[in-house]
Order: structure tokens, then sequence, then C-alpha cells
């Protein structure tokens, strides 16, 4: 392993500094995917910057808003009380990640910020757009099987593998971030970079940024949530298709619907078109179904990822259908 120097941050501001001044600084704090970069000879940073004592580890209620401090372990974050009760598909997407062992080890931030595991990303000895800018992109006439269909570009089709943030971006959360010029917070769904022509620059922060936190607004009166995730097998996989929806009905209308999705592009896919398609319609499968197929009419499959778009069509319709039935 290469050498680097470690340096254990005394205050949010000393952290952001550090990091700040040295562009091969990285913040370390579960270290579930940093490390596993570093072994791998993905991630080489000069300077760890350990941020695990800062006093990021709090859920914390103000009013109806819930506060998530960074540090807060995945574990963690499931069981709590309050998320379980108004928040079950941040419970449910969170427990549908990697493995009981590394929730408990795994983060809030560092959840956010994660790199994708594309295995062309994750191998140095293969070029990589995401890793090495203008190397190229193997993976599109190559291996992409569970690799993107909505917003990828000629540069890239990798895709983001957190469950937590795709729940998250159906909740309306916001992210807390500080950097030099201070604290500031940004909607989880504008937290994410298109692709473009330059998918090394994945996040919207500035160099040096910390995510101190995630901020959950209260949800409208009768809505109701749901994450489900399809993957390969039964536990710690990735997913290979994931929605988190959030649904409000009244009088057999949808009165408020928010629809997130994982596994299909570089960043969690907020499912804008299907939204205005069903907002003060009915709420039934077919409607559920016929707003799917206009979200998906954008999706732009590679020769071995086109069963995509049927499986994302029909988890939509699934998972709404659900929430109506369990009122």
């Amino acid at each position: 392993m290469r050498e680097f120097a470690y340096a254990r941050a005394r205050s949010v501001d000393a952290a952001v500094a550090l990091v700040a001044d040295n562009p091969g600084a990285r913040y370390l704090g579960g270290g579930t995917n940093l490390v596993d970069l570093m072994k791998l000879g993905v991630e080489r940073p000069d300077l760890l910057v350990d941020v695990t004592g800062l006093p990021m580890h709090q859920v914390t209620e103000d009013g109806d808003t819930l506060r998530v401090g960074a540090l807060v372990r995945n574990s963690d974050l499931a069981a709590h009380p309050v998320v379980r009760e108004r928040y079950p598909a941040l419970s449910q997407a969170v427990l549908a990640g990697a493995s009981g062992q590394l929730r408990n080890v795994a983060t809030t931030g560092g959840n956010l910020v994660q790199r994708t595991r594309c295995g062309y990303f994750t191998d140095p000895t293969k070029p990589c757009n995401k890793r090495m800018p203008g190397s190229g992109c193997p993976a599109i006439d190559g291996e992409h099987h569970n690799l993107a269909i909505l917003g990828a570009s000629d540069h890239c089709v990798a895709t983001h593998p957190s469950d937590l943030a795709v729940a998250l971006a159906a909740l309306d959360a916001r992210v807390d971030v500080q950097d030099l010029a201070g604290p500031h917070e940004i909607p989880l769904v504008d937290f994410y970079r298109p692709v473009g022509d330059r998918p090394d620059l994945e996040l919207t922060v500035r160099d040096g940024a910390l995510v101190t936190g995630v901020t959950l607004p209260p949800l409208p009166a009768g809505a109701r949530s749901r994450y489900r995730k399809v993957r390969e097998r039964a536990s710690y996989a990735f997913a290979i298709a994931s929605v988190a929806a959030v649904l409000v009905v009244d009088d057999g209308l949808v009165r408020d619907v928010r629809i997130a999705l994982g596994a299909v592009a570089s960043h969690p896919w907020r499912a804008r078109v299907a939204e205005r398609a069903l907002l003060d319609g009915p709420a039934e499968r077919a409607a559920f179904e016929a707003a799917a197929e206009a979200e998906l009419d954008a999706a732009r499959p590679l020769r071995d990822n086109a069963y995509k778009v049927p499986l994302v069509r029909d988890l939509i319709a699934a998972v709404l259908s659900d929430l109506v039935e369990r009122r």
C-alpha cells in the first residue's frame, strides 16, 4: 500500500481547511468504501483526515424536521424510532444495503459520497473516464448488464450504488455541507452532477467540502412511503433496480407523489415525468404503469441491460400499488 499521512480533525473548520488545501486529501469516516478503493489502488490519498471524533453522530428533531448527523451509523439510522415511524422508506433502504456488519460501521455521509462499483472503475488496469478523464469508457461495449439506462453519456454509463440516497431523494432531503465559505445545504437531487463529458466530477460541492448531515422535512399529512430493491441474490448485493416512493391518496386520487429510482443512473434518479403524469389522477395500477412508461421513454439501454426498462416499469407500478393497498 502507498504511504499516506494521517490527521485527526479537532473541528469541522479544521477538517475542511486540511482537505481544501490538499487535492490529495480524503475524509475518513467509516471507511467502508474508501479503504477498499485504497487497497485496489483506485484511491491514492496523500492524507487521510479522520473526522470520526467530530460531533456529527446524533439524530435530532427540530419540530417536525429531522436532522441526521453525517457520522450516524447506517444500523443506528435504520433502527431509529422516528425514522421507522415517519420515514419507513429510509429505514427499508438502509436495511437493504450491504451486510449487518458493514451497516454497523458505514456512515450516513459516507454512503452519499461513495463511488461507483462499475468493474472498470475499480480495476486500475482498465481505462475509465471516471478514474482517468479522457481514457474512454470500455463498459459501453463491454460488461454493462447492471449499468445505466437513464442520464448516461458517451463518456460514462456507471451507476451510483447507494440505497440510502435513493430514499432520501424521494423524501426531498437536503444535504448539509460545510466548505471554506461556511455551512450551507443543498437539495439531495442537486447534490450530484449530471454525467456529461466529465464523469470524474461527481458532486456539485466545492473541493474540500464536508458533508455534516442530512435534513429530512416533514412529509405531507397522510403520506406513506416504501423502498423496494431488486438484486441478483437475496442479501449483500447491489441493486439492479430500486424504487423509493412517497404517496398521498385522497378520494381515490393521487394528491402527492414522489418517486426516485436507483441503479439506473449515475445518481439517484427523481422520476419527475412520472410524478407529473400521476398528480391528481386515479390511484390505480394502469395509471402507475402508464406514468412509468412515460418516465422510461428517455431510457437509452445498451446491448445487455435493456431488461431494466420493463423491470423498473413493473417495480414502480408494484410499489405504488402496494402503498394504495396498505392504506
